[in-house]
């Protein structure tokens, strides 16, 4: 069952940010499966899907997703930049991902209310969506390939964010110190 955006915006838990994924066009049934798999191991708090020009959630992308699909709350909306535009209303900060963007993702802090949108496979963001987003963040790549494919790209980000999330929730003195190292001359 398909939530609308106003579900993913109720309230959350106080001291919880939440992080949403929003995909503008993503039309292959796997990368739509391995995108929602990431997202429900990664503990995103619902993806926004455009009704349009994007593929449905079917059995493939249910196979792909090893069934995270029944796991994760979907929001199907009519008009993206219309979602990420109350999302913004509700305080909640709007992040494409984009080769051409700055800063590079690990430079961002995700510890408050967010959305990550990722662009159709070949193209990217839609124009009117990337002019909507707060920041665009990249993935700084060191071989020939400008860009990944969207679920690899996707899963780096929203393992970054959980891994920023996860240590602002741990307390100070709950923290384990650095493991002293030794060098080969040791």
């Amino acid at each position: 069952k398909f939530l609308g955006i106003e579900d993913l915006l109720a309230p959350a838990e106080a001291g919880h940010p939440r992080f949403f994924l929003a995909l503008d066009g993503i039309e292959d049934p796997h990368n739509l499966g391995a995108l929602l798999r990431t997202a429900d191991g990664a503990g995103i708090d619902g993806v926004i899907l455009p009704e349009r020009r994007s593929a449905p959630v079917t059995a493939t992308v249910a196979k792909t997703s090893a069934g995270a699909s029944e796991h994760v709350r979907i929001a199907r909306v009519t008009n993206l930049v219309r979602a990420l535009e109350q999302m913004k209303q509700k305080h909640v900060w709007v992040l494409g991902l984009d080769e051409r963007g700055t800063p590079d993702y690990t430079d961002y802090d995700f510890r408050s209310d967010c959305v990550l949108v990722l662009g159709r496979e070949g193209a990217g963001l839609h124009d009117l969506v990337k002019k909507t987003c707060d920041h665009l963040l990249r993935i700084p790549m060191a071989g020939q390939v400008s860009s990944l494919n969207v679920s690899v790209a996707g899963a780096i980000v929203m393992y970054e964010a959980m891994r920023q999330r996860r240590q602002a929730a741990t307390p100070p003195a709950a923290r384990k110190p650095p493991k002293e190292r030794k060098g080969l001359g040791s």
